[in-house]
């Protein structure tokens, strides 16, 4: 039994000296897979982090934990990236080279990474990306190359990159991106291309990306966007142009192809809202057209966009907002007028005031009068984004914001005076044909009122025109025609009533023999004298050539003549001595076209003698 039981614990201590052995064995492997921590660098192995940021290294160290997963070697003197310079690192998934002064990445250098997600080479000195560097990086999802020099992408660049869902390119030297530089990316989600020197959309490159739902391009010098500017990119969903100082015209069809929800085009030199391109995008809910020279909101253009519900416009000194400017967009609740030049905002510019939710009217010089009445009252709900409207006129409300209004006060403070025409004497033009015609209408109000003429066939007036209305609203009819005659009205309208005039024309035609103005290329001429005329005066005009004249002429050309006949005949005469003896006479026979067209063989035909002289 001792025995037995000395050669059973023998056994027990023997099996505890191969496991304990095993186990050594183990963490000594497992010592020499992860590698020692380079001296200047920082190792987390419970976050299995590496943090050599801002340790003046001049080189990517060596010595890495073959299980790191993140790698920070930003704020460094890094100059060079070479070729499988990270071979060991299998399970990295995030690298920072920024802000070091890297001027070349050889091709093949992140090779090794498969499993990297973000690779951030922001802010070093790369002027050119060859093709094949960013091979091996399959699983790769943000890419940032901003802050560096690069002058161009070349075809295929990224083709590797097939999961890459954000690429961010902005502040480098672009001056052109190659047709096929974003061929592969086919999961790009968002691109933000800002501050380079493309003077073009790169619509050819663009249209690569088919799965792209974000693009952003800031502070270019791009002064036109052109039709089918952004074609293919059927996914994008939100786009954002701004600080293009030189952009002041977008093409009806630019747009053309889009989806979008939102859209910013803000501080650029639009001088009109891009009616024509806006019109298809009817899935859009967020406008912003902010800081751009716009005057004028004109009326029932945006009917369109149906589903809007943000729209703004701040800081484009906006003038005027006409009536049923905003009509058609039922969902709008959030509208940003802040910082132009209004003087009111008139209830009828809207839908439906009641979904509006948010109002920035500030920074505007408002007339607090019966126009914003609606606005005053609703003070309470409205939302003004914590930027109270204030009233610049009239007197009594100068400097005071919209919540220090009482309720009572409203119907004495917020008035107008209705449109009145003020020289309502009768007005009667009996004139002849080719008379310039003025009629007057003034008129006062508060606000003051808009003076609209109506022509004798019912249609309104323009400012342009042989009939046109003046700065001052008179009513202009240069060179009256009888088809000009007939009874004008003048309406003077502001937002608290309206007055009219009826002035009348009667234009008396003019004899056959007289004529009236007509308009030409240097504008409106008075012919001296009627057709008839001309056509007298040409008829008695005299004969240029008299009898003599015409004698000696036909005589020269005469002799002219007989001259050159003379000269051929000596000629021939020469001509036939130098030959010999010529034949005098030639037979000649002939088929009548009778006989050749219908008699058949037996027809006869015809003989005659030719002489020679």
């Amino acid at each position: 039994m001792c025995v037995s039981s000395q050669a059973g614990g023998k056994m027990f201590v023997e099996s505890l000296l191969r496991w304990g052995a095993w186990i050594i064995l183990f963490q000594v492997a497992s010592i020499l897979s992860a590698g020692s921590c380079p001296s200047r660098c920082v190792c987390r192995p419970e976050t299995k982090e590496v943090i050599c940021s801002g340790k003046h290294l001049n080189s990517v160290p060596e010595g890495f934990s073959g299980d790191a997963r993140r790698l920070d070697l930003s704020h460094n003197k890094i100059k060079t990236v070479g070729r499988r310079q990270f071979s060991g690192l299998l399970q990295l998934q995030e690298l920072d080279l920024s802000d070091n002064i890297i001027s070349m990445i050889e091709v093949e250098a992140f090779q090794a990474l498969q499993n990297l997600r973000a690779l951030r080479i922001k802010n070093n000195r790369l002027k050119i990306i060859p093709v094949g560097v960013f091979s091996g990086l399959s699983n790769l999802r943000l890419l940032d190359l901003s802050q560096n020099e690069i002058l161009v992408f070349l075809d295929y660049t990224f083709k590797e990159l097939v999961n890459l869902q954000t690429l961010e390119v902005e502040e480098n030297d672009l001056v052109f991106i190659s047709q096929r530089a974003f061929f592969g990316l086919q999961n790009l989600q968002e691109l933000n291309l800002d501050r380079s020197n493309l003077t073009s959309v790169p619509t050819e490159a663009l249209s690569q990306l088919k799965s792209l739902a974000r693009f952003r391009m800031l502070r270019l010098t791009i002064s036109t966007l052109p039709n089918n500017a952004f074609r293919r990119l059927h996914r994008l969903h939100s786009l954002l142009i701004a600080n293009w100082p030189s952009l002041d015209t977008v093409a009806s069809n630019s747009l053309i192809g889009l989806n979008l929800t939102t859209l910013v085009i803000n501080s650029c030199n639009l001088s009109t809202v891009p009616y024509s391109a806006l019109r298809h995008l009817v899935y859009l809910r967020y406008l912003d057209l902010s800081y751009n020279p716009i005057t004028v909101i004109q009326g029932n253009l945006l009917a369109d966009l149906i589903r809007l519900q943000e729209l703004h416009l701040a800081g484009g000194g906006l003038l005027r907002i006409e009536p049923g400017a905003f009509r058609g967009l039922a969902y709008l609740r959030m509208l940003n007028l802040s910082s132009n030049q209004l003087t009111t905002l008139e209830e009828g510019a809207f839908h439906s005031v009641g979904n509006l939710q948010v109002l920035r009217l500030d920074g505007n010089p408002l007339a607090c009068d019966c126009r914003l009445l609606w606005v005053v009252r609703r003070r309470l709900r409205l939302n003004f984004d914590g930027h109270q409207p204030t009233c610049l006129s009239p007197d009594a409300v100068s400097r005071r914001e919209f919540r220090d209004f009482s309720e009572k006060e409203l119907p004495r403070l917020f008035t107008c005076r209705p449109a009145r025409v003020m020289d309502r004497r009768p007005q009667e033009a009996r004139v002849e044909e080719g008379t310039t015609v003025l009629f007057s209408c003034k008129a006062d109000g508060d606000p003051f009122p808009s003076i609209t003429w109506i022509s004798s066939l019912k249609n309104v007036v323009s400012p342009t025109g042989r009939i046109r209305v003046l700065p001052n609203g008179t009513l202009e009819v240069r060179f009256a025609q009888v088809q000009d005659s007939g009874t004008y009205q003048c309406l003077a309208g502001n937002a608290a009533g309206n007055d009219s005039l009826t002035v009348g024309l009667y234009v008396k035609g003019l004899p056959r023999n007289r004529t009236i103005p007509f308009f030409s290329e240097e504008g409106w001429l008075e012919p001296s004298n009627s057709q008839g005329a001309n056509s007298s005066a040409q008829m008695s005009k005299p004969y240029p050539f008299d009898a003599k004249t015409l004698i000696i002429a036909t005589t020269m050309g005469f002799l002219s003549f007989l001259s050159s006949v003379a000269i051929c005949f000596v000629f021939m005469f020469f001509w036939s001595q130098s030959k010999g003896q010529i034949k005098h006479t030639a037979t000649i026979d002939f088929v009548p076209r009778s006989s050749m067209s219908g008699a058949g063989e037996g027809a006869d035909g015809g003989r005659f003698t030719m002489k020679l002289i």
